[in-house]
């Protein structure tokens, strides 16, 4: 079994553009990494094409091999795409917080869902508890195989020789990479690449309000993809020079500029990079290089991120500046 040619060849190589009307009036350049431009729709293709790839080579993932993971959406679509190109049984563990967009791309790829509906008890967290699940699976099924995103090395090793490869190859040494940060494997990966380099390149963690990953507070957070309940197993204390926590109000901030400024429908995670951009422009020095990370497309967000009265009832924001069209 390969997985090679057919939509796998398509992953990878993503534009990079200048986000020229959304940064234009600062005196620094922000150039824009459109992961959502990889078919299945975010950075998330990457490592599940690594991971998969991998198993595959060291005879881990055969041909009657179930494959399973915990996903808040993407890398579970991510999967169930390659998963249907190998001819290969999915099953993704998920929780309330996964859009009904996401849910029904799964399915579309021939994905199978498992729910689980109340958060660890011991954490009030979803993720311990997906975990738990993605366990009691696998357990009882001997041929069963985890991606384990969390811990899985090929993971952030997938953006490491593809991701900040790309940026690098056309940027050369960039000044700031600003990057969302959830299972950490986009993160570290990029973090490798810099470091095996040399570059003096400085990270900025873009990480959710109400996430733990760098010592936050614990707390609610509307919005899949950003911030963690649980420390990642490929966390790093080094993993960034510097972290800005962003709330799901200022998520949706950035996505609606996105879009307004640059025509640019991006995720939930995309916009929070947005607003950390916003949130250190004054200490970005003048003629500085950037490079901003936007994971994934907002097709996916239409009925939270991008739906007014979702915003409002969700979130309690009012503000015209929020409102599509205002």
């Amino acid at each position: 079994m390969q997985l090679e040619g057919g939509i796998a060849d398509a992953i990878g190589r993503t534009p990079l553009i200048r986000l020229r009307r959304l940064f234009g009036g600062e005196s620094f350049q922000v150039y824009g990494k459109l992961e959502w431009m990889n078919p299945g729709g975010s950075s998330k293709d990457r490592p599940a094409l690594y991971m998969l790839r991998e198993a595959i080579r060291r005879g881990e993932i055969t041909g009657d091999t179930v494959v399973i993971e915990s996903s808040s959406g993407n890398l579970a679509i991510s999967l169930a795409q390659l998963c249907g190109y190998l001819g290969l049984r999915f099953i993704c563990v998920i929780d309330p917080r996964t859009t009904e967009q996401h849910k029904r791309i799964i399915r579309s790829f021939g994905g199978e869902i498992d729910l689980v509906r109340e958060p660890d008890p011991e954490t009030g967290e979803f993720l311990p508890a997906r975990i738990r699940r993605v366990g009691e699976l696998v357990r009882h099924m001997p041929k069963a195989y985890w991606t384990n995103q969390y811990g899985n090395p090929d993971n952030y090793m997938a953006h490491a020789e593809t991701t900040m490869k790309e940026i690098g190859d056309q940027l050369g040494e960039i000044d700031y990479l600003f990057c969302g940060v959830s299972s950490c494997g986009t993160i570290r990966g990029c973090m490798e690449y810099v470091n095996s380099r040399q570059w003096s390149t400085q990270i900025v963690a873009v990480d959710a309000v109400g996430s733990v990953i760098f010592g936050g507070e614990k707390g609610q957070r509307k919005l899949p993809g950003l911030g963690a309940g649980i420390t990642p197993a490929l966390y790093r204390q080094d993993v960034a020079d510097r972290v800005v926590h962003v709330s799901d109000a200022e998520c949706v901030k950035g996505c609606r500029d996105l879009v307004r400024c640059e025509s640019i429908l991006a995720g939930g995670s995309s916009g929070g990079v947005i607003a950390a951009i916003r949130k250190i422009a004054p200490a970005i020095p003048a003629g500085a290089m950037c490079a901003a990370i936007l994971p994934d497309r907002g097709e996916r967000y239409l009925t939270t991120v991008y739906d007014d009265d979702w915003v409002r009832r969700e979130l309690g924001v009012r503000s015209a500046s929020y409102v599509l069209g205002g």
